[in-house]
């Protein structure tokens, strides 16, 4: 075979990558839509086979197929018993499976890895100085040790990998300057055709919560509940929209339930809550509950525009979501956010309920600026794509590998 390429003049073809994938920190938000995102890319990759082991919850939504190979393990609650059990497991099921490269998935390093390791830092609240403060602000100690914790291992995670990779420039930048270490942005992707794909309607319970605000003019925040995207200054700022654009209606649609036990992780909504009884906009702010994420799109379609007031960010999925959709988004004045919609949004203070409630009543009072800012949002909503991005880190594999 040999001979015979060298006269015909063709090059030998280069062997797959077999690629490891470390995901089983996968279990809500981000991780997830990383997940089910990259895997059907991986699955078609020409270049790469892969070997993904996965949290037994999530693994189900997989099918192995001829480049990737699912294994399964109930993971250890707690972020200390998770970064233990890997430190034993991962390697054993390494060498098992005969990888060449490791990519750790989860914000945190394989200590001693068999292989040359790559590792996906994404998470921002170990570095958000905003998100340490408002833990100790809000009492919730125990998340605030717990995060301290995490935010070790990720130090050292990022200090030992062999090449660490962040989701943005504007998070790469903040590693940087957080461990010393270089770091690599390689964007999150997005696929609107399989983001729009699912003809399946949505629940008939959540459907008549979207139509009963049919008139009204609708924001729409899209995420659990959790400190770091900073629901308060939203709920705050909905006073004063609902004020400002009288006497037309107002909602805000959240993905959410705002009560105890019914968000993923530690956070204790009821502040949020009280915070809509105190200034009574009850009637103004409808809890969609949790919305699978193939149905995402009925949502945003509903939407006049879409808000961010995150303070904390590494990429932030749903921005691009909302563009792609053509919703007009106002988000908070962060550098990622900046980098991820440029001069598809409007921008505000991230504590400023005052700022933000001003963005959103220009955007009602405009629809010059709403068209403009929708027409922006689809064209830049195409600068992101899972493919890429799936070709990326195959050739960061690659070299590594021959390294």
């Amino acid at each position: 075979m040999k001979s015979r390429l060298a006269r015909s003049g063709e090059m030998p073809s280069r062997p797959m990558i077999h690629l490891f994938i470390n995901a089983l920190a996968a279990s809500a938000g981000g991780g997830v839509t990383y997940i089910r995102n990259v895997l059907p890319h991986f699955a078609r990759s020409e270049r790469a086979r892969v070997t993904v082991l996965l949290d037994a919850r999530l693994a189900r939504e997989f099918e192995t197929s001829p480049n990737v190979t699912v294994l399964e393990r109930e993971s250890p609650s707690g972020a200390a018993l998770r970064f233990f059990a890997e430190q034993r497991l991962v390697p054993q099921r390494i060498r098992a499976c005969g990888a060449d490269v490791l990519l750790a998935a989860g914000n945190f390093a394989l200590f001693g890895s068999p292989i040359p390791q790559i590792l996906l830092s994404r998470n921002s609240l170990y570095t958000s100085r905003d998100f340490h403060r408002d833990l100790r602000t809000r009492g919730d100690y125990r998340l605030w040790v717990d995060t301290e914790l995490k935010s070790a291992f990720a130090r050292w995670s990022v200090q030992n990998a062999d090449v660490v990779v962040a989701p943005s420039a504007a998070f790469a930048e903040e590693l940087r300057r957080w461990t010393g270490r270089p770091v690599l942005a390689i964007h999150h992707g997005f696929d609107r055709e399989a983001f729009a794909r699912t003809a399946e309607p949505l629940p008939r319970g959540q459907q008549e919560k979207l139509d009963s605000a049919r008139d009204a003019f609708r924001l729409l925040f899209v995420s659990h509940y959790n400190y770091y995207r900073n629901f308060e200054t939203l709920i705050r700022a909905m006073d004063l929209i609902r004020r400002r654009l009288r006497p037309r209606k107002v909602v805000l649609f959240l993905t959410c339930n705002l009560a105890p036990g019914a968000n993923p992780g530690a956070y204790r909504p009821e502040a949020a809550a009280a915070l809509i009884r105190e200034l009574n906009v009850k009637d103004n702010v409808v809890e969609l509950g949790s919305i699978p994420y193939g149905l995402l799109h009925h949502v945003y379609r509903a939407a006049n525009v879409y808000v961010s007031p995150a303070y904390a960010e590494s990429f932030a999925h749903p921005l691009v979501e909302a563009m792609s959709s053509g919703v007009p988004v106002a988000a908070s004045d962060l550098p990622v956010h900046r980098e991820v919609c440029g001069e598809a949004a409007v921008y505000f203070d991230r504590f400023s309920p005052e700022q933000l409630a001003q963005r959103v009543v220009e955007i009602a009072e405009s629809p010059n600026l709403a068209a403009r800012l929708s027409k922006a949002g689809v064209e830049r909503s195409t600068a992101f794509s899972w493919k890429n991005h799936v070709e990326s880190i195959v050739a960061l594999a690659e070299r590594l590998s021959a390294s």
